[in-house]
């Protein structure tokens, strides 16, 4: 989590300020604005200064910030600005070296890299049939001379063109069509090897770089594009995740989650299971019933709790590993996040009722 580095100090703009910023707004489910972007890199900047403590209290146990505390815990922020501050590089990249104020994003730079690649193959169609058109006229030309030299060369139409200038004519045009095929093959087999570029990117901004599983933007595309069938949302978290990190390491953390992310896929199948992100998955369960619905998550839920997760270094049993989630049926007319804002409610309700459950509707 977020905070795993704040009570020792040691976030910084070295050890990856940026990440820790994005993981805070992933965490509290917080707009990615520029107000809440300020809000985080006050919070993560200076992480042993008073507004990160009052996030830390306000935020033990798993609790999430509420838009009103944000705007509360923001206007600390605005109230310690300079009277006069520069009219021309806002204050907040101000404080920030260059190198973190543009970081060089890998993904963002494939994505560039291929609208570059895009721009270049469109260019390129135009050009090819900019070229095919101008030959075309020509090939019309010279099939109108063809055909006047013809009309010239019947028995009634005069002397006519000769029949070696007649192949020299069709020679030309053959050797313009085969031109034109061969830049149509190539640009066929650009567009081709484009669109699986493309096909590949859409597929990795929707998927989970460390579980491969669908991101939190492939689940709520889903669940936006859902049939009108009985449909269920489920927001599940990892119990005491922080101190999986904090006891072992973020490495054995990230094969945790792995681990998890294949139980639930696997007890689930069929079903939509996503990360959405941190210690938590999201699941989307159609075509079954409210109690289908709850006793497919229950099993999920007991085999996470149920599987032995062990150090590979040491063999050492990881204990306490368990999930807790909650559950409600989309009900007619809700919008996505009202459903995910209600399940989420529940979620925590299963925190507070002491983790390892899951609270629903059902029950």
């Amino acid at each position: 989590m977020y905070f795993g580095k704040i009570d020792d100090g040691t976030v910084s703009v070295g050890s990856g300020l940026i990440l820790a910023v994005l993981a805070f707004l992933e965490e509290q489910r917080l707009e990615p604005t520029p107000r809440n972007y300020a809000f985080a890199y006050d919070v993560m900047h200076d992480p042993a200064g008073p507004l990160a403590r009052e996030v830390a209290r306000r935020t033990d146990g798993g609790i999430r910030l509420t838009s009103s505390e944000v705007a509360t815990l923001g206007a600390m922020i605005e109230a310690a600005l300079p009277a006069t501050p520069s009219p021309i590089v806002p204050r907040r990249l101000e404080s920030v070296p260059p190198a973190v104020a543009a970081p060089v994003d890998p993904a963002t730079a494939a994505a560039e890299a291929l609208a570059v690649e895009t721009r270049r193959q469109v260019a390129g169609f135009e050009t090819m049939v900019s070229a095919m058109r101008n030959e075309t006229r020509d090939f019309g030309r010279d099939l109108a001379a063809s055909e006047d030299a013809l009309r010239r060369s019947s028995p009634d139409g005069g002397a006519g063109l000769s029949i070696p200038e007649l192949a020299r004519i069709t020679a030309a045009m053959r050797a313009r069509v085969e031109v034109a095929e061969a830049r149509l093959e190539q640009a066929t087999r650009e567009a081709s090897d484009l669109r699986q570029q493309l096909a590949a990117a859409h597929d990795d901004a929707r998927r989970d770089p460390l579980t491969t599983l669908p991101n939190r933007r492939a689940f709520e595309e889903a669940l936006e594009a859902r049939d009108g069938g009985p449909c269920h949302v489920a927001m599940c978290d990892v119990d005491h995740f922080k101190a999986v990190n904090d006891q072992h390491g973020h490495p054995v953390g990230d094969r945790v989650l792995k681990a998890i992310a294949g139980t639930l896929a696997r007890e689930c199948a069929g079903h939509l299971v996503a990360r959405y992100g941190g210690e938590e998955f999201a699941l989307l369960l159609g075509g079954i019933d409210a109690d289908e619905a709850w006793m497919l998550l229950e099993n999920a839920r007991r085999a996470v709790g149920e599987r032995r997760y062990r150090l590979r270094e040491s063999d050492t049993l990881v204990h306490g590993i368990t999930l807790s989630a909650g559950l409600v049926s989309i009900l007619p007319g809700e919008t996505p996040r009202d459903a995910i804002e209600r399940a989420d409610a529940l979620l925590y309700a299963a925190k507070r009722q002491g983790r390892d459950r899951i609270v629903g509707e059902i029950s």
